[in-house]
């Protein structure tokens, strides 16, 4: 599990395709710490298994799954990447419950820059959608954000400086591809719902129960 808060910008050093996928060597420092063989690294928000570590650089497998679903399958080696590693018992927890599990792929539309951040505009598919809302939280990248505006066909978000010049999207134009997880409470809370429909059938009432008693409401 990560937070969303990003611990340093890493850079691809080498891409190795294999049969089922492709071996990646990304540079990176302060994610080296304590990081074993077998551990967790959200790379551009998509959780992956180190399985190779040298002084100054980690190795993971990216599965042909991975490649299809995420932008992971368009780096070349010099591309900056976003990392994060897995959280600890002692982690501070400043972002949002962010699984490292890519939804899908969404598309920057337009940036406004001003003098206190900036705004992207993202179009998403609507089975990603559908889980965000309006001041919720979603991960781009694996940066936690909050979501200014929710549409049918995409999302609006205000980044501060502090965000942009940390992280990756920094560099980011429109027309760029990202990775987009949504929130996984709003999937608890959709399934919670549909569980309570089959339950209830259409009984309005009986859903409210159920919410309030699940501590929604």
């Amino acid at each position: 599990m990560f937070t969303g808060i990003i611990e340093e910008i890493g850079k691809v050093a080498r891409i190795e395709p294999v049969s089922d996928g492709i071996y990646m060597t990304v540079k990176a420092a302060r994610v080296l710490d304590a990081t074993a063989i077998g551990d967790s690294i959200a790379i551009n928000g998509a959780c992956q298994t180190v399985t190779r570590i040298g002084n100054d650089a980690f190795t993971v497998f990216c599965s042909h799954v991975t490649l299809s679903v995420t932008t992971l399958g368009a780096f070349t080696p010099g591309t900056p990447v976003n990392l994060e590693r897995a959280l600890t018992p002692s982690s501070r927890f400043g972002g949002h419950i962010v699984q490292g599990h890519v939804d899908g792929k969404g598309t920057i539309k337009k940036i406004i820059r001003d003098a206190n951040g900036s705004r992207f505009d993202i179009a998403a598919p609507g089975d990603i959608m559908r889980y965000v809302v309006q001041r919720g939280s979603v991960a781009v990248d694996g940066v936690s954000l909050t979501v200014v505006s929710a549409h049918q066909s995409g999302f609006e978000l205000y980044i501060i400086p502090e965000t942009i010049q940390k992280t990756t999207l920094n560099a980011r134009r429109p027309g760029d591809e990202v990775n987009i997880e949504a929130d996984i409470l709003a999937k608890y809370i959709e399934k919670f719902l549909q569980n309570s429909a089959a339950q209830n059938g259409s009984n309005d009432e009986g859903l409210m129960k159920k919410l309030a008693e699940g501590g929604f409401i």
